[in-house]
């Protein structure tokens, strides 16, 4: 007899064999109902949008890829990049990704609209962005009221940097027929469409910024890379990017969307606690735009443009709506229920 062979008395043996073709088949329906889910699979994966990755606007996302942030949460992410924010976000209305990093103000707009997404994360207090002249104009344009009969870049057309053109040129007192807007996305594009002259003035960001600054191509219009110029620009902060989800995907995600606030707050404490130099060796290397000096003096100048912690500031959403009624006929005078624009309840928790 082998020693290793279990023996039961035979009273017992049916029964047994029973109670464990019954465990058997019970399993096999969990397993089949999605009660029990199977260990070799893993978890779902979450395709974030953002607005143009290589920008500094919206350096947190890559960062925390490469630090391994998302990783160490158990998250499976995958990064896409959009030229624009608006592009990003009809991404998300087509069900195409779960998560956006964008401007916050979309949440204000697409609430006019209907839609409800809501931002879980803020990572910019300030816009971080200039609207630049082209240097053959500065002598001639000196403020947006001397935009009539001109164009304006920007990287979309219903892009928060046409929000922000549209804001800055009716409270200079132009009417939207006054100007037009023509979208030339960012980076080396706009670029382009400064040399060749078919934009005047146009909105831009770091490092896009500082090139053109050193190449001479172009001049500081408005500057709303700062607290104290955005405040002088616009009248006061306008938290800008951040990580905006579906409402409906935060209310039934809320393990994801915990994690990913902690990942993205693990990775704003590492910009507070780390060199322009220490960050920029963790970002691909063609980000640069072949001039990593200046990428480093760019992201040098633009460290203090980031949320500290990832929450709204007070007042921020109460801003951005002001901001987007004083142009927007379709959110002027309309009930914009701002506690579902933003939460938070993720970045409390991740603290």
């Amino acid at each position: 007899m082998r020693h290793d062979t279990p023996v039961f008395p035979r009273s017992l043996a049916a029964p047994l064999r029973r109670s464990v073709r019954a465990l058997a088949i019970g399993a096999m329906a969990a397993c089949t109902l999605g009660l029990i889910a199977p260990q070799a699979h893993a978890a779902d994966k979450i395709i974030i949008m953002v607005g143009g990755i290589n920008k500094l606007i919206y350096l947190p996302p890559k960062l925390a890829e490469s630090l391994g942030y998302f990783k160490d949460e158990g998250l499976d992410v995958e990064l896409q990049s959009q030229p624009a924010g608006v592009d990003a976000e009809n991404e998300l209305l087509a069900g195409a990704v779960q998560a956006v990093v964008g401007f916050y103000d979309h949440s204000i707009d697409l609430q006019s609209k209907g839609k409800e997404v809501t931002s879980i994360t803020q990572l910019l207090r300030v816009p971080g962005g200039m609207e630049m002249v082209r240097a053959d104009l500065a002598d001639s344009v000196h403020s947006m009221a001397d935009l009539k009969g001109r164009t304006l870049g920007v990287t979309g057309l219903g892009s928060s940097s046409s929000f922000l053109a549209q804001y800055l040129a009716a409270r200079a007192g132009l009417k939207s027929g006054d100007y037009s807007m023509l979208p030339v996305g960012a980076g080396n594009t706009l670029i382009a469409a400064m040399k060749q002259k078919r934009v005047d003035v146009a909105w831009t960001t770091e490092p896009t910024t500082s090139i053109l600054l050193a190449s001479g191509a172009a001049k500081v219009l408005v500057d709303m890379s700062t607290v104290e110029g955005t405040k002088a620009a616009l009248g006061g902060l306008y938290p800008a990017s951040s990580v905006y989800v579906h409402r409906s995907w935060m209310n039934s995600h809320k393990a994801e969307a915990q994690k990913l606030a902690r990942a993205f707050v693990k990775t704003l404490k590492y910009i507070q606690t780390h060199s322009a130099e220490d960050i920029a060796e963790k970002m691909p290397k063609d980000y640069y735009g072949g001039n990593k000096a200046i990428y480093v003096q760019a992201l040098k100048a633009s460290l203090p443009m980031y949320s500290p912690d990832g929450k709204m500031p007070a007042g921020g959403p109460e801003q951005v709506l002001k901001v987007m009624a004083g142009f927007n006929p379709n959110i002027k005078g309309k009930n914009i229920d701002l506690a579902k624009t933003y939460t938070n309840e993720f970045v409390d928790a991740a603290q």
